[in-house]
This record gives structure tokens, C-alpha cells and sequence, in this order.
């Protein structure tokens, strides 16, 4: 999972002052006001949030511009990063969907169809 839509980033676009839990929320999919509150409750706690908050708007990058198409691009990859064996099971099972209704068009329309049939049936 090296693609650049994998990655943790800054979101500048959604940010109130370096962009990191806007970023996280994003990577995450949990609304950023319950990233913001957790922030808040572990600066709170044990003083390290700020500190840490600081030094990941320095190592983050941007979050590009042209990363995701749409809205749901968006959900697709913070599905991914979530759970990337359970994405592809749901990937191969609409694949499997989808040749099952293709078999069932084919088979209407091949059904339907007496000299198709009965051309399929001369070419075994």
C-alpha cells in the first residue's frame, strides 16, 4: 500500500490551525471534532498533546489537491486504510455479483433467441 492515497497528510483545506486532526479525520473517517476533543482531552492529561500536535505539523506533508475525485473516492480509501482485507472482499464479491447477473442476461438473451441458441449449439 505504497499509493499516495494511503498516506497520513496535513489538511490544510479543513484545518483551524496546522491541519493535523483535520488530516487524521480524514485518514481515519471519523469526524474531526472528535479527533480535535480527543487532542484537547490528552493535552489536558498529560500535557503531551501540544508538543505532539507541533511536531506532526512539521513531519506531515500537505495533503494534495487532486487526491481524492469525489466524496465517495474519499470513503473508498479510508476503507482501504482501515481495512484493506476486508475492501477486497467486497471488491470480489460485487465482481461476483456483477458475473452473475451477466450470466443471467446472457442466459435471457440466448434463451430468447432461438437461431443464437441454435448457433452456439452448432459451434460445439
Amino acid at each position: 500500500m505504497t499509493s499516495e492515497r494511503t498516506r497520513l497528510y496535513r489538511d490544510k483545506q479543513n484545518a483551524k490551525l496546522m491541519g493535523v486532526c483535520a488530516g487524521i479525520a480524514d485518514y481515519t473517517g471519523i469526524d474531526a471534532i472528535w479527533i480535535r476533543l480527543g487532542a484537547v482531552v490528552l493535552t489536558l492529561s498529560t500535557g503531551f498533546g501540544i508538543p505532539l500536535y507541533f511536531i506532526a505539523g512539521i513531519l506531515l506533508n500537505k495533503k494534495p489537491e487532486h487526491l481524492y475525485v469525489d466524496a465517495q473516492e474519499q470513503r473508498y480509501w479510508q476503507r482501504v486504510r482501515q481495512s484493506p482485507q476486508r475492501t477486497a472482499r467486497e471488491i470480489r464479491a460485487r465482481f461476483r455479483d456483477i458475473d452473475r447477473r451477466l450470466a443471467e442476461v446472457e442466459s435471457h438473451y440466448v434463451s430468447s433467441n432461438p437461431r443464437l441458441s441454435a448457433e452456439i449449439e452448432r459451434l460445439r
